[in-house]
């Protein structure tokens, strides 16, 4: 009895223990990432680029007539989506440059709640907040250029795959940083990462539709793209594909990290 009533016990206290282990590590990480001056001005610029982008796209008149409204609105995405890669390396560097992150550890051991928890954090800030900056930019820009000159389309859905590839490529920053805990050589080999394979993707023939969709950048210009044209891209993937199969990517490249980090941590 005595020991059947102890396993039991044991069982209870850990099965509460991890969620109340997911909500300490989430209310740490939220902490720190509203606390530290340079995640959070990279997080200001992250969401003001979009609107600025489109208020001087439509103040200066520099669309080409082939563009759409949500292409022309967005024109800085692709700068801000760099941001966003950025925010996820250094939310994770800064800690080992600062060496806070010994007192992270200490304060949860387990190593992949700690990278779930940054992984969760700075998906879900980046995605609301991409959310709200890339429709407020497709809104200035709706009411600011000319009207029937340029295609409107419907681009709710693509809005929402815009907002995810921020999303994707704030946790691949994160696993990125997580993989070389630098924060200047981090923050190149993301941005290197995610423009190579656009930038390569032509030299390697047949191959190209795969090559160059392998980035969140790829898959955020399709989406630009093809939401208010057509519903494919010549010559590549579609933008929902390439999507789906960079967040493949990046959640591989992120459990390699975490597979990297409980060794080097052993």
């Amino acid at each position: 009895m005595t020991t059947r009533t102890a396993t039991a016990t044991a069982t209870a206290t850990t099965a509460t223990s991890i969620p109340a282990l997911a909500s300490r590590a989430l209310s740490y990480e939220w902490i720190k990432f509203r606390s530290v001056r340079s995640t959070v001005w990279t997080t200001a610029a992250t969401a003001a680029l979009p609107v600025l982008g489109a208020v001087f796209v439509a103040a200066t008149g520099s669309l080409q007539p082939d563009d759409t409204v949500l292409g022309g609105s967005l024109t800085l995405s692709v700068v801000a989506q760099m941001l966003a890669a950025v925010v996820g390396a250094l939310v994770v560097t800064g800690e080992y440059s600062s060496g806070t992150i010994r007192t992270t550890f200490t304060a949860v051991p387990r190593r992949g709640a700690v990278l779930a928890a940054k992984a969760a954090l700075v998906a879900a800030v980046m995605y609301v907040l991409a959310l709200l900056s890339c429709s407020a930019a497709y809104v200035v820009g709706s009411a600011m250029l000319p009207d029937g000159r340029y295609a409107q389309g419907e681009p709710l859905p693509a809005l929402f795959g815009i907002a995810a590839s921020f999303a994707v490529a704030a946790v691949l920053g994160l696993a990125v940083g997580t993989l070389v805990r630098h924060s200047a050589g981090a923050v190149t080999t993301v941005i290197g990462v995610l423009l190579l394979p656009s930038l390569f993707g032509p030299l390697f023939g047949d191959a190209e539709r795969w090559i160059a969709g392998l980035s969140p950048t790829a898959a955020l210009e399709k989406l630009t793209q093809t939401s208010d044209a057509t519903a494919d891209t010549v010559g590549s993937l579609g933008p929902w594909p390439s999507l789906l199969l960079v967040a493949a990517c990046t959640t591989a490249l992120t459990l390699a990290a975490l597979l990297l980090l409980r060794r080097r941590d052993a």
